[in-house]
């Protein structure tokens, strides 16, 4: 069964929403949280850091909106790899997604437990983990209209809550609130600026590009829109609009709180906000942190149920995953089922590994985040004619990634998930070695590969962007 995107419901979306979901699925404990964890790595540096990850999105989304504008799919990026290099390709990059989405919501449903415990110190992580698990359960199976309208909603919450830090932080920043227990300065010593050398930095660059975390999804999405050649639109200003408030809300954090300040299992914002006397905005900022990774759990549980069942259409997972209900709401049970099974085992990661489990899952499933994206642009070597400028930035994308992918390896509370993700990696790839010995004796490998571009015209304006 094709990927081609026919659904009846397609075609309604304006840009504008696009951008409002991006936002929402990737703004969550992967900025708020994860950055902290970049900072105590980087120093000062993790600015430059993330100027650079935003530049890697960037390249990363242009090509697949293109690819989504010259040939919408409901699979996205897994129905481009397949499409590029074979159905291997498409094989192991749907289920490499699969499990870094699965490792993401391990880490947010960790996060969500931590920040709920300000409140809550004596309740074990994992009730905390169950009940958001069960509640985001229950949002998917309210359906597509309802995921997308509870989305649209926490963008605008998450985006409220970044700029009333701004707002905060800029006025302890220029003396108008005061009381704080450190003096605002930010750190421009080498000592603060790159505390653990150039390593140091080169290792926290996996948390940057962890907080963009999200544009595949809009991928996924894009099917939707009304004009699909407002995909790329979308996508730019919601990069835009993200790096912006990232570095201009991470400048006036590193400028409140000493680099000694941060523990890694809090919000750098929220540590900034309570060295004030304002009563309010530790509680009020603690329910935004909690909103924005409930948003983003859910996010991958939407991700990880459509790849599904573009995997099981296509004979890559088991065909019952593509089965739905019958009536007037059909449901993917089956899928919905098999998700549910993944967030069993992070709500048990999260009972057993209550204190190392969130830095080495969310670098594990940054790192696989990141192969996901690389796949998007080796594809898009194959699908899209571009430029030699095209060229050029598509290289560019693909050296940011592989640095940060290294940088994993030289740090020690980074190269614990990179062990992890290595280990996911190796046994897809071996799953995908055996498959590809089913697939040529049926002799349907080769039915699946194709190396024509999406649309020869398509790319003769990537020279002016």
């Amino acid at each position: 069964m094709s990927t081609k995107a026919k659904s009846d419901k397609s075609g309604t979306m304006k840009w504008w929403q696009l951008s409002l979901l991006g936002v929402a699925c990737t703004i969550g404990t992967g900025y708020f949280l994860g950055s902290g964890i970049g900072i105590k790595m980087g120093g000062g540096s993790v600015i430059l850091m993330f100027i650079l990850a935003a530049l890697g999105t960037y390249i990363v989304f242009d090509v697949l909106a293109r690819m989504t504008e010259a040939d919408p799919q409901q699979g996205s990026f897994r129905a481009y790899a397949k499409k590029a290099f074979g159905r291997w390709a498409g094989f192991s990059s749907g289920w490499v997604y699969c499990s870094s989405e699965l490792l993401i919501m391990g880490s947010q449903l960790t996060a969500l437990s931590l920040f709920t415990r300000f409140w809550f110190p004596a309740i074990p992580m994992w009730i905390f983990a169950t009940v958001y698990a069960l509640i985001g359960l229950g949002v998917i199976l309210l359906g597509t209209k309802a995921f997308e309208r509870t989305e649209h909603i926490f963008a605008i919450i998450k985006v409220s809550a970044i700029v009333m830090f701004l707002l905060i932080a800029g006025a302890a920043v220029l003396g108008f609130i005061t009381g704080g227990a450190h003096q605002p300065r930010f750190p421009t010593s080498k000592e603060t600026f790159l505390p653990a050398g150039l390593m140091g930095s080169w290792s926290s660059f996996i948390y940057a590009f962890y907080a963009f975390g999200g544009i595949e999804i809009m991928g996924l999405l894009a099917t939707q829109l009304k004009r699909p050649e407002e995909a790329p639109k979308a996508g730019n200003i919601m990069i835009l609009l993200l790096t912006t408030i990232y570095v201009a809300s991470l400048i006036l954090a590193l400028t409140l709180i000493p680099l000694n300040a941060l523990q890694g299992k809090e919000s750098p914002f929220q540590v900034a906000l309570g060295n004030y006397n304002l009563p309010f905005v530790p509680h009020a900022f603690n329910a935004i942190l909690i909103i924005a990774g409930f948003s983003t759990m859910v996010a991958s549980l939407f991700a990880v149920t459509t790849i599904l069942i573009t995997l099981a259409q296509d004979h890559d997972a088991p065909s019952i995953f593509a089965k739905k209900t019958t009536g007037k709401r059909q449901m993917p049970l089956f899928a919905i089922g098999f998700t549910t099974g993944g967030i069993t085992v992070a709500v048990l990661m999260a009972l057993l590994l209550p204190e190392e489990l969130y830095e080495y899952v969310t670098t594990a499933a940054g790192i696989m985040l990141l192969l996901n994206w690389l796949f998007i642009l080796l594809s898009s070597g194959r699908l899209l004619q571009l430029s030699a400028w095209g060229k050029i930035k598509r290289y560019l994308g693909m050296a940011l990634i592989l640095t940060a992918i290294t940088g994993t390896v030289f740090h020690e509370t980074s190269r614990q998930g990179f062990w992890i993700s290595l280990l996911f990696v190796v046994i897809i790839g071996l799953v995908t070695l055996g498959m590809s010995f089913k697939w040529k004796k049926s002799s349907q490998g080769a039915s699946y590969k194709s190396k024509k571009p999406l649309n020869p015209s398509h790319d003769n304006r990537e020279g002016a962007t």
